[in-house]
């Protein structure tokens, strides 16, 4: 008598409950869900599933995420300014759709921002860009044109990254792997003493080029591996070679000010320079 009683008291609350909702990002819908999606079997909805809720949320965060833009400058050095990024405010969202769920009336939902900011701005960039610490040129032969095309990109993953105080450089980190679905081409490099073919043959030279300016710099060299034999671009000993699968090129800026990466490719030479601010000096 009493399952009865309660099985009528769900038939009861659910009859006068209003069963969708609109998602709705800046005013404009983005989805509509239904209350009766959500309900936990066989309570209605009395009690949320919470599997199908994680579910929503995993969709609208990939929806709405926007990755924040720090400030740069372009190849004259002129500022382009910092974006803010976005991703879904889960506390205010879950209070959000839990009056929904557990209300009896038609709701739109604006999906709750939080806003995410960018770690460099341009007063930041600014401010570190007016001083030229270290400096470091390689030359390399124009007519290899995949070669070219991966020194380029590679060079562009580095150009004006800044490196805070105690922070740490991994080359492949902020390079990212070297595959033909980002651009780059097969080009010879040395692999176990051999000149050989590989995807993003090439970069080492990007890499060398890093080693030599910001060892100038004062920074501490935490890990740097040279070929297994001597490459044209650097003086013997004075390289760098990179792996996605193997060696690495890391350094700390052990400096109280951050240090600003300019790389940038120049006729036949990639050009490396570090900056800082006025106040920078090397101990």
């Amino acid at each position: 008598m009493r399952f009865f009683a309660f099985m009528l008291f769900i038939s009861l609350f659910t009859s006068t409950m209003a069963d969708e909702v609109s998602l709705t990002l800046n005013g404009m819908e983005m989805k509509t869900i239904s209350r009766s999606d959500f309900a936990l079997y066989p309570f209605s909805e009395l009690f949320l599933d919470q599997d199908k809720y994680d579910n929503l949320v995993k969709e609208l965060e990939g929806s709405v995420y926007e990755k924040p833009q720090n400030a740069s400058l372009d190849k004259n050095g002129n500022m382009i300014s910092e974006k803010n990024g976005y991703k879904l405010n889960h506390k205010l969202f879950k209070k959000k759709f839990n009056s929904f769920f557990f209300s009896k009336n038609n709701e739109t939902i604006e999906i709750p921002l939080q806003t995410i900011y960018p770690k460099v701005d341009s007063e930041l960039l600014e401010n570190i860009s007016q001083k030229r610490i270290s400096f470091y040129r390689t030359t390399f032969n124009p007519k290899n044109k995949e070669r070219v095309q991966n020194i380029h990109l590679a060079s562009n993953a580095i150009n004006n990254y800044v490196l805070f105080p105690g922070e740490t450089f991994s080359f492949n980190a902020i390079v990212g792997e070297r595959t033909t679905e980002r651009g780059y081409l097969p080009a010879p490099e040395i692999v176990k003493g051999e000149l050989t073919e590989g995807i993003g043959g090439g970069i080492c030279q990007v890499s060398s080029t890093l080693f030599n300016a910001v060892d100038i710099a004062g920074v501490n060299i935490v890990e740097r591996y040279s070929h297994s034999r001597n490459v044209t671009y650097v003086p013997p000993k004075r390289d760098a070679t990179v792996s996605w699968y193997g060696p690495d090129f890391k350094f700390q800026n052990l400096h109280q000010q951050p240090l600003l990466i300019r790389s940038k490719i120049v006729n036949s030479h990639v050009i490396i320079e570090i900056f800082s601010s006025e106040t920078f000096s090397i101990q």
